[in-house]
């Protein structure tokens, strides 16, 4: 019902791999609260999983997948980075159009920096040690040298933003939903130096990339996952997903991309078979799983969705329409 109020209890779904037999559901991790989540951001290094919920990040161990920590003090959260080597995370506040930065070992705010309108997407990119944060509502990104925690620059995009990757070589792409293309920028001098058109895939979200074989992996919301040449950007090859996809993660050592899909509540396996790539299996989740992050030591995928309680009573701060 259109301005309900819920009482969520956020947990995470573990699919882990079976090898040849495929993927299942392992368990689940609750964390409880109440509040909508978004982006999953796994640091294998440093064996954290950042989970976005609301006003906090909520901090899983993945070696035990227990919760050891909270960073609170924000408005609406969308997105984490890491910049292990400066031992700084970073956090899009949607809210409050902010980049928050923290410290990865202590999880305490370090600084916060005015982004533009809505920072959703948020990357860190190695080539040129800058965070960028994607802003929805003012279409365009914020450069962040991440050592000064300081603007470097902003990028206009044309149409709005989704989810970033970086390729680690001085090249960062973005998946522009309004327009059904993905751009590429160059991480140094902050110039868009493509613009791809994905059809037949419509309304991208999620990205993922394999930088070895230098492929991107967009999800759209008509159940398409385009597989692009990061080099060309020519749509080399398109896969059925399901229903409302919104993350993509690719794990580099089994050569699978996922695609989870939070309405009809399935993760989408695809394999890559030498030139060409291929469905491998659908698995069931959960409904509402719609974001994910894949760890890369143990090759398990955390996907976020919540439960909800019983709909609170009508009452003039809370009318049902």
């Amino acid at each position: 019902m259109k301005n309900a109020l819920f009482t969520v209890v956020l947990f995470g779904t573990l699919i882990a791999p079976l090898g040849a037999q495929g993927y299942k559901v392992s368990g689940t991790i609750q964390i409880g609260g109440n509040g909508g989540w978004d982006y999953l951001t796994a640091d294998y290094e440093n064996r954290k999983l950042y989970v976005s919920h609301s006003t906090e990040v909520v901090v899983i161990n993945l070696d035990s997948e227990k919760v050891v920590g909270h960073i609170s003090g924000m408005t609406r959260i969308h997105g984490i980075a890491v910049a292990n080597e400066i031992g700084t995370g970073f956090i899009s506040d949607g809210g409050s159009n902010q980049v928050v930065a923290f410290d990865l070992k202590t999880l305490g705010l370090k600084n916060k920096i005015k982004a533009g309108t809505n920072p959703d997407g948020i990357v860190y990119d190695g080539a040129s040690k800058r965070v960028f944060a994607f802003n929805g509502r003012s279409q365009d990104a914020t450069a962040i040298d991440a050592a000064t925690a300081t603007v470097a620059g902003t990028i206009r995009l044309g149409g709005k933003p989704e989810f970033p990757v970086s390729d680690g070589k001085g090249s960062v792409y973005d998946n522009i939903e309004d327009k059904s293309e993905i751009v590429r920028i160059d991480s140094k001098t902050l110039a868009v130096t493509a613009r791809w058109p994905l059809a037949p895939c419509e309304s991208p979200s999620g990205l993922a990339i394999d930088r070895s074989k230098r492929r991107l992996f967009a999800v759209c919301d008509n159940k398409l996952m385009a597989v692009v040449d990061a080099d060309s950007g020519k749509v080399v090859a398109t896969l059925a997903i399901g229903e409302g996809p919104d993350a993509a993660a690719y794990d580099a050592a089994n050569k699978l991309a996922f695609s989870s899909n939070g309405e009809s509540g399935t993760l989408t396996v695809i394999r890559e078979n030498g030139d060409g790539y291929s469905v491998a299996e659908n698995v069931s989740t959960a409904e509402g799983a719609r974001t994910m992050a894949l760890d890369e030591k143990t090759h398990k995928i955390y996907l976020a969705t919540a439960s909800f309680g019983p709909t609170p009573a009508a009452s003039a701060a809370n009318p049902r329409e």
